[in-house]
């Protein structure tokens, strides 16, 4: 089993940047399916004018510890180079959020 966490702005499709992401739905996924956990607020980590605040990454990895990938729609180089150095899964997808689970349990991603 791998739990993964979904940037989305709507509940329904991976839409969202990492940096924008104002909650992310959680999922438990195995070999015969899945099942949403639950949404977990979060604070956006990137503020337009400011930049990246790697404060605001780490409350979002500490947020999502539990949590063995993020599915994200996009993410910067700095924010996803920085997440992999605190040992952080990142994956850029796009599309249902029931497709794109449905592809990581047939492909065996996770």
């Amino acid at each position: 089993m791998a739990r993964l966490a979904v940037a989305t702005s709507d509940g329904f499709t991976v839409n969202e940047h990492f940096g924008h992401a104002k909650f992310f739905r959680v999922y438990d996924i195995n070999q015969s399916g899945y099942d949403f956990i639950e949404v977990r607020d979060a604070v956006a980590a990137c503020q337009h004018r400011l930049g990246h605040d790697t404060t605001r990454f780490d409350k979002i990895i500490e947020l999502l510890s539990d949590c063995d990938a993020l599915l994200v729609q996009k993410i910067g180089e700095g924010a996803a180079a920085y997440l992999i150095a605190k040992n952080v899964r990142v994956f850029e997808v796009s599309g249902s959020i029931d497709a794109v689970l449905e592809k990581f349990i047939a492909d065996k991603i996770i």
